[in-house]
């Protein structure tokens, strides 16, 4: 371990070596998810052959439905996997962190404090008990680069994949809509393979990296902030609090998983099935949190960046209180996204009715649909961030963040159930097998959509938590004191970072656009080279790794320039123009982008599932 004079460890080389470590964590957990998902995709078509009917009673009358109970817990088991692997990964992997950096950095620095001698003065003791916090503090600042390795995968995984799913999917649907009558599934569309694979890309490996990214970065954050407090200090219990949440939350989604065989599953309840599965995990970590609040001291306090002489005071149960806010307002967030999002109620059955009309006014309502659905979540995250951040300052937000992340579990549980139910669809066209089989895979897949939309509202939830978290943490670190956006630079930079996410989403939807194009192109003259095969007698396969190449070609290239943008705006910012011009770039970006994010989303979902209304 190297030392300045002041005996102050320097950070080399744990802050890269956690770096890499988170990177590769969340590699490996999107990995895990993939590899599970290309096992039970086909073991749920398989189970959707042997569902049978059911007889039950809708409105007090005998009606029959189909039986998806089978099919359905193999879609749900695989994404446990996802859930239960990813964010027991976090958890364990963060503490193996936390562990070897005390005994490599944090016992070395603790042994080099001075030695008080009897009859120390009070002001000396008080110098070498702040000495002693500021090493615990910055023995967590280097743990942090765990959530920022996390979080440099999320952006490539999510960007990358995302741009991959869609422009196989875009590419093999508009095909078979707008060019040849050619289903989307069907084995003689090169595009299919592509579709299939970007699916497990993008929504099981993408998503699972980007929610892997907040639940580290969250924590990294409350670990930060909480060495802050001389009381939490104290004892390693109260410092671990933000590492306990999560714990408590695995524990509360693994008996709510367990209750989902206690419902009857046909294509009416599917979607209600896997919403009680987050409503359940909710009240049981309400619960469970309670006698696990009682490792925080009774009264702790956080130094004020605007007034040192007038410290923050918190009480156990206010801090309680900024978990349970992130938590039900998680909840709710999800509730809301549903409604918008699921056919069977109203904004996207508005859709379907919109379409009778031609496909202008279902993208009028379509994207008014997305606008409205803002409301709520914004209105959620408004009271959460306003109370956390009256109680516990940004140790209250960091503690939000981990709450509305506490059912993360089986919130990744039913977005992995989404993707593989999708496929197994594919799966069930591809096989030629009949149209009562691709019904049940079809049922299953329309609540699958709803639940990827569930999914991401939570991260972006979850990421404008934990952004204003960094943000404060930043702000507070580099000038100590309050943003003020009436001068010049800050303003600046706000309208700046507000333009942000509008330029991203510019250049991941032209990415998206050009790469759908171009596989268009190809899926037509590979399919019109097959009708002249078909036609001469001759064997002809449709050529389905092209259409790959054209996918991962797209996310690898056109990927750079949104992640450039993402990661070298504030880097310019700071550089050429200070500090003060990069606090109003990440205010602003943190703002606008949740709303461009939960916008997007939203319509994107409910357009998906007005799609299977249609075809239905």
């Amino acid at each position: 371990m190297s030392r300045d004079k002041k005996d102050h460890p320097t950070n080399f080389p744990y802050t890269a070596i956690a770096f890499l470590v988170g990177a590769a964590t969340s590699i490996l957990a999107g990995y895990i998810g993939m590899r599970i998902a290309v096992y039970t995709n086909t073991r749920t078509t398989f189970e959707c052959c042997r569902g049978e009917d059911l007889q039950v009673v809708v409105g007090g009358q005998a009606t029959t439905r189909k039986d998806l109970k089978d099919g359905f817990f193999v879609a749900f088991r695989g994404g446990q996997v996802l859930g239960f692997v990813l964010v027991g990964l976090a958890l364990l992997v963060l503490e193996i962190i936390i562990v070897a950096f005390k005994a490599a950095w944090f016992d070395a620095a603790v042994e080099a404090l001075p030695v008080l001698k009897e009859g120390a003065t009070a002001a000396e003791i008080l110098a070498n008990k702040q000495k002693g916090q500021e090493i615990v503090r910055r023995l967590f600042e280097l743990v942090a680069g765990y959530g920022l390795g996390a979080s440099s995968v999320a952006l490539f995984g999510r960007v990358g994949g995302g741009i991959y799913t869609k422009a196989a999917d875009v590419g093999a649907d508009l095909v078979r809509k707008n060019i040849h009558d050619l289903a989307e599934d069907s084995p003689e569309n090169p595009g299919t393979i592509a579709d299939n694979v970007g699916d497990n890309v993008g929504d099981i490996a993408g998503m699972g990296a980007d929610l892997f990214g907040s639940l580290a970065e969250s924590t990294c954050a409350a670990l930060v902030v909480s060495s802050t407090s001389p009381e939490l200090c104290t004892t390693v219990d109260c410092l671990y609090f933000p590492l306990v949440i999560t714990s408590v939350g695995i524990l509360a989604s693994f008996v709510s998983v367990l209750m989902a065989h206690f419902f009857t599953v046909t294509v009416d309840t599917v979607q209600s099935v896997l919403k009680w599965q987050l409503a359940i995990s909710t009240i049981l970590m309400t619960a469970a949190l309670v006698p696990a609040t009682y490792i925080l001291p009774e009264n702790f306090q956080f130094e004020r960046a605007s007034d040192p002489l007038d410290p923050l005071k918190v009480t156990r149960w206010g801090a309680f209180g900024c978990v349970m806010f992130g938590l039900w307002s998680g909840m709710l967030i999800g509730l809301v996204t549903e409604y918008f999002t699921s056919n069977a109620y109203r904004p996207t059955l508005k859709l379907c009715t919109a379409c009778e009309m031609g496909a202008a006014p279902n993208i009028i309502q379509g994207l008014a649909l997305g606008y409205m659905s803002t409301v709520v979540p914004i209105l959620c995250l408004t009271v959460t961030i306003a109370y956390a951040f009256a109680t516990a300052g940004m140790y209250g937000v960091g503690l939000s963040a981990l709450g509305m992340l506490g059912s993360l579990p089986v919130a990744l549980t039913i977005d992995g159930y989404g993707p593989i139910s999708d496929n197994a669809g594919g799966i069930a066209e591809m096989s030629g097998l009949p149209g009562a089989i691709r019904d049940r895979t079809d049922a299953l897949d329309a609540a699958g959509n709803t639940t990827a939309a569930v999914g991401k509202g939570f991260a972006i939830g979850s990421a404008a938590l934990v952004g204003l978290a960094l943000f404060g943490a930043f702000v507070t670190r580099v000038e100590g004191k309050a943003v003020d956006i009436l001068q010049p630079t800050q303003f600046a930079g706000l309208l700046v970072g507000a333009m942000l996410p509008y330029a991203f989403s510019a250049l991941t939807m032209t990415a998206v656009g050009d790469a759908a194009e171009t596989m268009m192109r190809h899926i037509i003259q590979d399919y019109n080279k097959g009708v002249a095969a078909k036609a001469a007698n001759e064997p002809y396969s449709p050529d389905y790794q092209g259409c790959i190449e054209i996918s991962t070609n797209a996310s690898l290239v056109k990927m750079i320039a949104p992640g450039a943008l993402v990661i070298l705006s504030p880097l310019v910012a700071g550089l050429f123009f200070g500090p003060a011009a990069v606090e109003g770039l990440l205010a602003g970006a943190i703002v606008s982008g949740v709303q461009v994010a939960i916008s997007a989303s939203n319509t994107g979902g409910a357009w998906d599932n007005c799609k299977k209304e249609i075809e239905k």
